[in-house]
């Protein structure tokens, strides 16, 4: 092999093989050492080892070359800078280890700081650690390889074995260790990253005034999240389950659970699977669901999502785990302003002021029903469980209190949205 020439038989063979045997001494010297085995080399192996291991390079091209040829991930030949840290990964290994035989207290400190930064850039390619766990175990072949060589030469007693093989592969696990290390710092702070870009996408989303398509597509771009044609924000009430773990949500998905209430950020709302996932993450939440909207009116979304939350909390909306707003649209509308709906109501409904009240709720009760059902006593009696006659009899009652207004159609109208309102609040919970 080029850069590992074995002397041929002769004199110098015999005095090298005399002064290796000599230096290596006995099988028992070997495992006199317990502090590790690299302690456990015999004195003087490293210098008369030296001869051998002085082209260094010529080992690293033949590591290197074998790992370009055996592992298609590290096929590059046009990748000159990827190529030289492989190239510098390699000769390091090489001669930390040679370093660590003659002084075996050495930290091999320049070796595990060159693969923590070869551990950084597996993870800035996008790679497991997968490929170079290979590529390591491929280089600590080529090298057991050499050893065996002068073992075969008669230039290594074979007693030594056992301690080259210990110590070559505490070596490439500790370089294993390092890659480990770096490439889990580089995934962290990767993660952290994103993290951050698709929190400011969220906020992005969500701004009144609206921002840009533009500026939101160029964020999504940094933030790994595809656009999508549209969107629909979860707000979340996690309550006392604040202070766990935050619930598990798709990739796709953009959430925001250091806030109260979290938000979810569905992309696609109506694609195939996404009530399913929706409701996977809620993990038994009470939460809302806005609208779908274009990707630039999130802010809206939230809104309506938001007051939703609040009348499901108030139970004017069901109790249910998910409130979708699109099956709630009208009383979004009534309880939009409320104020309003006092306003409306003290202008329409005050002569039922004037009557006690066990009596004024059956008559608003039954106003209520005389209007949506277009004035018909019999559908009023079927939906109140009473008699036809009970019905004509409060009508009579009620026409007395509000006369002639009771037949305009305008006030018919603002009648029956104050008393909607009004009977969402009296049924609710806890009023």
């Amino acid at each position: 092999m080029n850069g590992f020439r074995i002397p041929a038989s002769g004199a110098g063979t015999t005095a090298m093989t005399t002064a290796v045997t000599a230096a290596t001494a006995t099988p028992a010297t070997v495992t006199e050492a317990v502090d590790g085995p690299f302690k456990s080399f015999p004195s003087g192996l490293h210098d008369q080892l030296r001869p051998f291991f002085t082209d260094i390079t010529d080992i690293t091209e033949e590591v290197v070359r074998a790992i370009r040829t055996e592992i298609p991930e590290y096929a590059r030949p046009t990748d000159d800078t990827y190529m030289q840290v492989v190239h510098q990964g390699v000769e390091q290994a090489l001669q930390g280890f040679l370093e660590r035989m003659a002084e075996p207290d050495t930290d091999g400190g320049p070796v595990r700081a060159t693969y923590e930064r070869i551990g950084r850039g597996e993870a800035d390619e996008g790679r497991s650690l997968d490929a170079f766990q290979s590529a390591l175990r491929l280089g600590a072949r080529v090298a057991w390889r050499r050893i065996n060589a002068l073992v075969d030469a008669d230039l290594l007693p074979r007693h030594v074995l056992a301690a080259f093989g210990e110590a070559l592969f505490l070596h490439l696990d500790e370089m294993a260790a390092a890659t480990t290390t770096g490439y889990t710092e580089a995934r962290l702070h990767a993660a952290g990253e994103l993290r951050q870009r698709r929190t400011r996408l969220i906020d992005l989303l969500i701004v009144d005034p609206p921002a840009s398509v533009a500026a939101i597509t160029e964020l999504a771009h940094t933030a790994q999240w595809p656009v999508p044609r549209s969107l629909a924000v979860v707000v979340i009430d996690r309550g006392s389950r604040a202070a766990g773990p935050p619930p598990i949500v798709p990739p796709e998905f953009l959430a925001r659970f250091d806030v109260q209430p979290a938000v979810l950020v569905v992309p696609d709302p109506e694609g195939p699977g996404r009530a399913r996932a929706v409701a996977g993450a809620l993990q038994g939440l009470r939460a809302a669901m806005g609208p779908n909207v274009a990707i630039q009116e999130g802010a809206r979304s939230l809104r309506w999502a938001t007051e939703a939350l609040d009348l499901a909390r108030r139970g004017v909306l069901p109790d249910t785990q998910l409130v979708r707003c699109r099956d709630h649209l009208a009383t979004l509308l009534l309880f939009r302003d409320e104020a309003l709906v006092d306003a409306m109501a003290d202008r329409h409904l005050r002569p039922l002021d004037s009557v006690r009240l066990p009596q004024r709720e059956r008559l608003a009760e039954t106003l209520l029903s005389w209007l949506q059902c277009g004035h018909n006593a019999s559908e009023v009696a079927a939906r109140l469980a009473v008699h036809p006659q009970t019905v004509r009899y409060r009508m009579r009652q009620l026409d007395e209190l509000f006369g002639d207004r009771l037949h305009d159609p305008t006030t018919q109208f603002e009648m029956q949205l104050a008393l909607r309102a009004l009977n969402l609040r009296r049924t609710a919970p806890g009023r």
